[in-house]
């Protein structure tokens, strides 16, 4: 007797999920990398400085005159009652 023709095996999508693993860990792994060597770049450059006055439209003026242009700012000062 002869046996019945046996079944073709299945298709197993396990080979293709574990290999759509790989690729996202592998690039996962490169982002990562390449987000630490961003890091140590940036971090070697040194403290932030804040920018020229320059730049932000303000012509750079003396503590001097800074003060007297606060002063003129104030309200007088009121006279005492009395």
């Amino acid at each position: 007797m002869s046996e019945p023709p046996s079944d073709p095996p299945a298709v197993t999508t396990s080979g293709r999920g574990r290999w759509v693993a790989i690729v996202t860990g592998a690039i996962s792994v490169l982002i990562g990398i390449l987000y630490l060597a961003m890091i140590v770049v940036l971090d070697s450059r040194g403290p932030l400085q804040p920018p020229p006055p320059e730049a932000m439209g303000e012509l750079p003026i003396s503590r001097t005159q800074a003060l007297a242009a606060n002063s003129a700012a104030l309200p007088a000062a009121a006279a005492p009652p009395g």
